[in-house]
């Protein structure tokens, strides 16, 4: 088991849900107050700067209201939050006009005293602005600069370590660089390549800083800093976060080294490269500029944040050697600084600038991808449509991408030295071509074109018909549609459930044509096709759909499905019983559902305008909120749909309609709504590893088509960032340590949420949460964790495979080696037991039959041509005859099929025990058919058939099979055999029959037997007699399991059979006795004395159904009775010898301490076991007890162990040779003892010669005594015969309570 504490934090290809998360905590109500305009005071303090003091907050604040007061047509002062200890975060804005915000004029800021003793930046950024406010009239350059440029400038980003520091500290001594928390700011933002490391509610400062940067839109900004002299550009880090000396190189590293080279050769000092500070004499940079992390490895920087999630080039500059020097130094600092703080400003006007508007209508379109062809690193426009992209000269193709809108490229443009290139963009809207309500025809015909036309991403399937034979489509979208791809997250959408409900059936077909069309154009599109595996599922109820009428606002005509069942009211529910039989589309989609591994699903539904999300229903069927245990999953999830629909996050989807009804944020709780039991969403979430919510998506049922357009309008963004929701959380893979392999079911579980998924096919999988640090475990059957992973949203777990003795230690001794056939072998068990290895095997070795009931003449005459026209492989052999004298037939399938070869396991196929249910009958005779025909032609039956011996008896009772008829699906006749007798009561050799069988049980050589019956849908295991307890119960449930999980229908649980009353079987699977308890079963015999276990198989409701119905039942048991072989070879086996390497006949291997098997030839042994540690114990007489710990997996070949017995030196669990001489010693005591009394009765009987005539005299007396004594005994004798050795029920009673 692994157990680590996973921090939900950012890697670089899910950024987007860290930030939707940041952007979410910045931008809550509560923080309102922090964005208001500050208003500003009168100041008693003069505006005119004298370079000759450090201002303290209160002095700060006060030197710059009174600047905001005296310059209010080009300033104002704001604050973008509070420090820890509630210290304003003061920003001056700089622009004409600046309390509106006004298009074509780019974003510029600066910010200082990060640190807070690094005091200089604090400083001169307060006479930047005093700069720039009185020159603004005075000086052409700055009244450019100030009109064309919005500029904002914090002198301090860090007031409370401001507060901390000492005048005159240079190195930082006093502990004022962090902020009160003791936190680094710079070294707490999001990075890309270790996430978020620090708790945001420590640092208040880089949460409002992160909000600022997201809302404006930044172009260029200066991050200003104290400790040398240098000007330091991105990136700040690297992956190997190597301390010093590695260049980490950006997208734009050409820019950026311009850019810094503006500030430093402004700077008299900085241009040198050589800032010659005291406690780094040696520290030089070449032009005074350098990459941060070759200089040293800073992760969780500003400047990096900027660049990679701001749309903002930020670089860093250190201004002085002393990080707080004396006030005299102040003047000398701004007039070094001074130039090249107004020339990098100007920098903001080079590149390429532009807008991009909507073409139809004009309108500015926000956060479209600006993309440089060559630079791998994007812009997005902001509000008014407009963007800046910096570049140096040269010539550029230039791209805008957008979203819903055809991309426009402009090639060829010019970028020159000074003002920015205008570059603009309209962009067409994207749009499916037509709107129109799709009949079954018509959207079937849509569904194949589009699968024709794009075949490298669609792939076209059905998961099963409706009543009426209508086909259950679903296309699938992905860059690899037809697998699932490990890693990848499948999503599904499932639309028109109710067939009257029809929007969500039209937005299914509009959202496919849009996929299909933007796929490889669009971006997001690209991106989601390209890493989600997307299922559609246009219309789950095409039946009820045809019998709707366009219109229809609140009605209910073709709402249900053809029988008149609502299929949302149809699916097994957690708290009521569903007594409605299960409807066909219902069993499909749930098949479906077992069959991928889906991790996050819509029902697209009509008659509202909400989110509905898991529990469905209560307990007590009321209507109140019913909590699962990802309820803020659900929510989140939930709203992230809403938000993207304005009139859904409304609240009031239905004024007219339902004037009482509202929804808060347009997401609400299904049973606090109303209760549905027996709905899709629920039974999605307990059933599956997918999250379901139920999607309501407008007032009108089946509205108009014309007005079809609206709805696509108002859902797509929603229906696009639903999609989303799939990649938040955590995911990753489950593997084995020893090779890598992924383990499959594996289980996932988070501490505090009482719900787990497992893994899949390749052990990968998916765990959606909300954004939080929790603890995750894996486990898997006989597993635990060999490593730890903090700080990651993938997470990956490596699991050790257990394989020990009795006392938990590695197993000593001599271990089985596999020679390259052996381990091929394994290898293709695994192949066939995970993914899709059986489906291909079924699919691979179908032939052609017309299926029909054959009578015993043809049944041998079958079984006797496979002999004939497969003679390497088959053998048929006579086990009996039966009451009218037919011949009980068995054949045996193997490579070698007249040799024994013990080191094979052995499986039994057996069938017709009850002549009135013919169908395994038919079904074993196309299995043999199958196997022989396939083999030599497909290599997976040719190895299963040369390592397994097979043998079929396909009729026990073939004088019921006679008197059986057709199409009687409850009709005993034929049940019986010749002489009236069940034979599944009467394993007790009263009938030809049983005995025939019980010899073949007797044999002790088989692994596992599958016996086929019917008049049920279930998979039932030992035992049929009424026991209490069942040992092994865990391993015999398990096989019935596997036969009943390869069933399409039978791992429902839903028989739908109505003529026994069972109609809810928990995974198709039930204890035989449960179902029908009696006495000589077949299944127990075979269990207690052939020590093979059996399960029985009911193969359908009806007895003896039509022949034309025996396709399709074979077509649903093919695969069950394929992993039937699969799965006798996986377990335990092995080989018992002694020490010389003799193999020991008849040891006897004892399963978790009761269940036992036996030795055969060679000293081979096979158990099947279920998955999980157990104990094996070998016993054998004149040897030493064997003990050892084992892990049998679900998916790997069978264990195979040697075990070797030393001979056992002990005699009542004391050495031999004290035994021995202890005896010798006790036998020389005896004679002596015996002679001497020998002697004394010698000397006695003398003396009493004279005493026999008394006895003589009483002679009659003694005959009647040793009559009467000869009686007793013969009645003791007689009693002892016929007595009861077991125990009363009483005396058992008595002896528990001793």
């Amino acid at each position: 088991m692994v157990h680590i504490w996973e921090r939900f934090s950012t890697k670089p290809k899910l950024r987007v849900s860290l930030f939707a998360f940041l952007l979410f905590l910045v931008f809550s109500p509560g923080d309102a107050r922090l964005r208001r305009t500050r208003s500003v005071s009168p100041s008693t303090e003069g505006t005119v700067e004298t370079y000759n003091k450090y201002y303290n907050y209160v002095e700060l604040t006060g030197r710059l209201q009174a600047l905001a007061q005296k310059y209010p047509h080009i300033a104002n002062l704001s604050s973008i939050g509070r420090s820890v200890q509630g210290r304003e975060l003061w920003v001056m804005r700089i622009t004409q006009d600046p309390n509106t915000d006004s298009p074509g004029k780019p974003k510029f800021k600066y910010v200082g005293n990060m640190h807070g003793d690094e005091t200089v930046s604090r400083q001169v950024l307060v006479y930047l602005v005093e700069h720039l406010l009185t020159k603004y009239a005075e000086e052409p350059r700055i009244s450019e600069l100030v009109n064309n440029t919005d500029i904002y400038i914090m002198p301090s980003m860090n007031p409370d370590g401001f507060e901390k520091s000492v005048e005159g500290d240079c190195s930082g001594e006093n502990r004022g660089r962090n902020n009160a928390n003791d936190v680094d700011l710079n070294r707490s933002f999001p990075d890309q390549f270790d996430g978020t490391t620090v708790n945001s509610s420590s640092v208040p400062e880089v949460m409002a800083v992160i909000r600022w940067i997201q809302e404006k839109k930044f172009v260029l900004s200066g991050n200003l800093h104290g400790g040398t002299v240098v000007a330091s550009y991105p990136f700040d880090d690297s992956a190997s976060h190597q301390q010093e000396g590695h260049y980490s190189q950006s997208e734009d590293d050409s820019l950026f080294r311009y850019l810094a080279l503006v500030y430093s050769s402004n700077h008299p000092v900085m241009k040198t490269g050589q800032p010659n500070c005291p406690e780094a004499m040696e520290e030089n940079f070449k032009d005074g500029i350098t990459n941060g992390a070759k200089w040293y490895d800073v992760p969780g920087g500003m400047q990096d944040y900027n660049y990679l999630y701001g749309n903002c080039l930020e670089i860093t500059m250190e201004l002085s050697c002393c990080k707080y020097p004396p006030t005299a130094q102040l003047h000398n600092e701004w007039d070094l600084n001074r130039e090249s703080l107004v020339a990098y400003i100007e920098k903001v006007h080079i590149g390429v600038r532009g807008y991009v508007k909507e073409a139809l209508n004009g309108a500015a379109l926000t956060n479209v991808s600006i993309v440089v062809t060559g630079i791998r690193h994007n812009l997005t426009t902001g509000k008014y449509g407009d963007y800046y992209r910096l570049l140096l000269p040269g010539t550029y193709d230039i791209t805008a991408v957008a979203t819903g809108y055809t991309s426009m490229t402009v090639y060829s443009v010019q970028v020159l030295e000074g003002k920015a290139t205008e570059c603009n963009f309209t962009l067409a809207p994207t749009r499916p071509q037509v709107f129109r309500h799709h009949n079954y025809a018509d959207m079937e015909l849509f569904l194949r074109k589009y699968s024709s036309e794009f075949p490298s991403i669609v792939h076209l399937y059905s998961v099963g018909r409706s009543v009426e034979q209508r086909e259950l489509y679903v296309m699938v979208i992905s860059d690899n549609p037809t697998v699932h791809e490990h890693g990848e997250p499948e999503f599904k959408y499932v639309a028109n459930m109710h067939g009257n409900e029809v929007v969500g059936r039209e937005l299914m077909l509009n959202l496919i044509e849009y996929l299909c069309r933007n796929y490889g154009t669009d971006l997001e599109v690209t991106k989601l096709v390209n890493n989600t595996r997307i299922h559609i599922m246009p219309s789950m109820n095409p039946d009820g759909y045809e019998a709707s009428n366009e219109g229809d606002v609140k009605g209910t005509k073709g709402r249900n499905n053809s029988n008149n069942f609502d299929l949302n009211r149809n699916f097994p529910d957690q708290f009521a019983t569903i007594t409605e039989p299960r409807q066909p589309e219902t069993v499909a989609v749930m098949n479906w559902l077992k069959g991928n591994p889906f991790v996050l699903s819509a029902n697209l539904h009509g008659g509202s305008l909400v989110v509905n999300y898991p529990y469905d229903d209560d307990k007590k069927g009321l209507s109140q909120y019913s909590q699962s245990p990802d309820d803020k999953v659900f929510q989140q999830v939930s709203r992230a749909y809403s938000q993207e629909n304005p009139l859904m996050h409304n609240g009031h989807p239905c004024e007219e309609l339902y004037p009482d009804e509202y929804f808060e944020e347009g997401i609400t709780n299904g049973a606090q709504w109303y209760n549905v039991p027996g709905g899709m969403q629920d039974w999605n979430y307990l059933n599956t590893n997918c999250f379901e919510v139920t999607i309501e998506l407008g007032c009108v049922k089946y509205p108009l088509a014309r007005d079809l357009p609206q709805y696509w309008e108002q859902n797509r963004r929603s229906l696009l960032q639903f999609i989303h929701q799939v990649h938040h959380g955590i995911k990753g893979t489950v593997s084995d340590s020893r090779d890598g392999t992924g383990i499959p079911n594996a289980t996932i579980s988070v501490e505090g949420i009482d719900h787990n998924v497992t893994t899949a096919h390749t052990g990968d999988y998916w765990r959606l949460l909300v954004p939080g640090t929790y603890s995750i475990t894996a486990s898997a059957h006989g597993t635990y964790a060999t490593v730890q992973k903090d700080g990651v949203e993938v997470v990956d777990f490596r699991l050790t495979r257990v394989h020990s003795d009795s006392n938990g230690q590695p197993i000593e001794g001599p271990q089985p080696t596999k020679n390259p056939s052996e381990k091929e072998f394994e290898s293709l068990i695994k192949d066939l037991s995970l993914g899709q290895g059986l489906e291909k095997l079924v699919r691979d070795t179908a032939t052609e039959k017309i299926f029909r009931y054959q009578r015993y003449k043809e049944l041998s005459a079958f079984l006797r041509g496979l002999t004939l026209n497969f003679p390497q492989i088959t053998s048929l052999h006579s086990l009996g005859q039966s009451v009218e004298f037919r011949t009980i037939l068995a054949l045996e399938i193997s490579n070698k099929p007249e040799e024994a070869e013990p080191s094979e396991p052995k499986i039994r196929f057996v069938a017709g025990i009850h002549g009135n249910a013919p169908v395994g009958t038919e079904l074993l005779l196309e299995f043999a058919a199958c196997l022989c025909i396939n083999y030599g032609k497909n290599p997976v039956i040719t190895r299963l058939v040369n390592e397994t011996r097979i043998v079929i008896v396909p009729s026990i009772n073939p004088d019921g099979r006679e008197q059986s008829v057709e199409k009687q699906c409850t009709s005993t006749q034929g049940l019986a055999n010749a002489h009236g007798k069940d034979l599944d009561t009467d394993f007790f050799e009263s009938q030809p029959e049983t005995r025939a069988m019980m010899d073949l049980i007797l044999d002790k050589s088989y692994t596992l037997s599958v016996a086929l019956d019917g008049g049920a849908l279930v998979a039932t295991y030992p035992y049929d007699k009424p026991v209490q307890s069942v040992e092994n119960e865990g391993t015999l449930k398990y096989l019935a399991s596997v036969y009943a999980n390869n069933h399409p229908k039978m791992h429902l649980g839903e028989t739908g059979c109505s003529n026994n009353g069972q109609s809810n079987i928990p995974d198709g699977v039930m204890r035989a006795a449960e179902r029908l308890s009696h006495m000589g079963s077949m299944k127990d015999f075979s269990m207690d004395f052939g020590h093979c276990p059996e399960i029985t198989v009911y193969t359908g409701c009806c007895l003896y159904p039509p022949a034309e119905q025996l396709a399709t039942l074979w077509a649903e048991n093919k695969k069950p009775l394929l992993s039937m072989l699969v799965e006798v070879h996986k377990g335990v086996r092995g080989v018992v010898r002694d020490k010389s390497g003799k193999p020991i006949v008849g040891a006897i291997i004892v399963l978790n301490g009761g269940v036992r098997v036996f030795t055969v030839e060679g000293g081979y042994f096979h158990a099947l076991l279920a998955p999980g540690n157990h104990n094996i114990e070998a016993v054998a007489d004149g040897y030493q007890q064997q003990r050892q710990e084992v892990v049998v997996s679900s998916y790997e070949a069978a264990i195979s162990l040697i075990i070797e017995f030393d001979m056992d030196n002990s005699i009542f669990g004391l050495p031999r040779e004290f035994v021995v001489a202890s005896a010798a010693a006790s036998m020389t005591a005896l004679v002596v003892t015996a002679c001497i009394i020998w002697c004394v009765c010698a000397a006695k009987s003398n003396r009493q010669k004279d005493g026999f005539h008394r006895l003589r005299q009483h002679r009659d007396d003694y005959e009647d005594e040793i009559r009467l004594t000869s009686m007793g005994s013969k009645k003791s004798l007689l009693a002892h015969e016929f007595q009861d050795e077991s125990e009363s029920d009483e005396e058992t009673l008595y002896a528990n309570k001793i």
